[in-house]
């Protein structure tokens, strides 16, 4: 699905923004981390503090409405090396199990703050990526 200029731009770029939408279509956009494998990109919850009595945001929207976007951007005062990748596709929680599992290592791997922090207990957000559209020089 994503072509080699997509994959590599995607590979080197360090943060993405999340967008998700509530039922009611109220958008909502944060940071991520991200890993890509195959045609799904992983985003975990980490250990930073957030209220713990209610799921964020981004979790309860995707449970209500699970069309999501991600985009990933390069900007420079060179306006000629601007660049985006924008993922759109279906969201789904993995609170567990093996691909859960597999997501998070993939995410430590790329983030070394991710290694010291306990991820296993925390869900994690899998973009099943149905459109891919780009602009700039990759």
């Amino acid at each position: 699905m994503l072509n080699e200029a997509q994959r590599r731009f995607l590979d080197t770029a360090r943060v993405a923004h999340l967008a998700t939408a509530d039922a009611a279509g109220i958008p909502h956009v944060v940071p991520v981390c991200y890993a890509v494998n195959g045609a799904v990109l992983y985003i975990t919850i980490d250990e930073k503090p957030k209220r713990q009595d209610v799921p964020l945001k981004r979790l309860r929207n995707i449970m209500a409405n699970p069309a999501v976007a991600v985009s990933v951007d390069r900007w420079d005062e060179d306006w000629t090396r601007l660049a985006w990748v924008m993922l759109r596709g279906r969201g789904e929680i993995l609170a567990s199990g093996e691909e859960h599992d597999r997501a998070q290592q993939r995410l430590r791997d790329r983030y070394p703050q991710y290694r010291s922090m306990d991820l296993a207990p925390l869900p994690v957000i899998a973009l099943r990526i149905e459109r891919v559209t780009d602009w700039g020089r990759l």
